[in-house]
């Protein structure tokens, strides 16, 4: 027990000191191009939130994790970390989160093989096709309460590229992503590269979705996330993310 207490205050302290030092720590996942630990910058959302702390005066750490990792460790009372980035809206992350204003835009939508287009008007279309989706990634609010309640066919994997694997090899009619990723994969992944024509983006798109950090519910996050939207208001978010993308 009191090895227990003295690990609580000694990452508490360590917490403490990395905010009062104007440090911040957030995790993020490897989402090509808006995050990734080999990506200039780490990435089109990471440089804008590095962007917006620093105009605040603050410096910002961010350590890159498998998805539902990252979001393990910025929930953890215990960890240095104070959020994790990006994450689009979802009323079940917003009970456990402080959510940052918006910082830029994800289009989502459907990868599909090409020459099958899928012609879709609204979600009850979707029940007729087998569909991809990233393990614990949020969608789209009607999309994944369908998936909640058994009313759409889905296939969770552990990333957008084999999702785009399985719609190449004909094995899912179509897959959640969003347009910038499947294009980055495309453009950079070996295992993908010179298979951009055997499919397509849909024609529609299930979302155009903001992008967020996503802080922890303390008196901490409570601050940091006044001072990260004061940063916003003094960048340009749109500039930066264009050059990474």
């Amino acid at each position: 027990m009191i090895k227990r207490i003295a690990l609580f205050l000694t990452l508490t302290l360590m917490a403490s000191l990395s905010w009062a030092d104007k440090t911040v720590y957030l995790t993020s996942l490897d989402w090509p191009p808006y995050s990734g630990k080999s990506l200039p910058d780490q990435g089109g959302s990471i440089a804008v939130a590095k962007a917006a702390f620093e105009a605040m005066g603050y410096s910002l750490v961010v350590d890159v994790f498998p998805w539902s990792r990252a979001v393990a460790l910025a929930k953890d009372a215990n960890s240095k970390y104070a959020g994790y980035v990006p994450e689009y809206y979802s009323d079940g992350v917003a009970e456990e989160f402080i959510y940052s204003d918006p910082m830029g835009k994800s289009p989502v939508g459907f990868i599909e093989q090409a020459g099958k287009p899928i012609s879709w008007s609204s979600h009850e279309d979707l029940k007729n096709f087998s569909i991809g989706v990233v393990q614990d990634y949020v969608n789209e609010a009607k999309f994944d309460g369908m998936v909640a309640d058994g009313s759409l066919k889905v296939e969770p994997v552990i990333s957008d590229k084999n999702n785009i694997m399985k719609v190449i090899n004909g094995r899912l009619d179509m897959a959640v992503i969003d347009k910038n990723v499947m294009n980055y994969l495309f453009a950079n992944d070996k295992a993908l590269q010179g298979k951009a024509s055997k499919a397509n983006f849909n024609s529609k798109l299930l979302d155009d979705k903001d992008l967020y950090i996503c802080f922890k519910r303390t008196p901490q996050g409570e601050e940091l996330v006044k001072i990260f939207n004061e940063g916003l208001k003094k960048i340009d978010v749109n500039s930066i993310l264009a050059s990474h993308m």
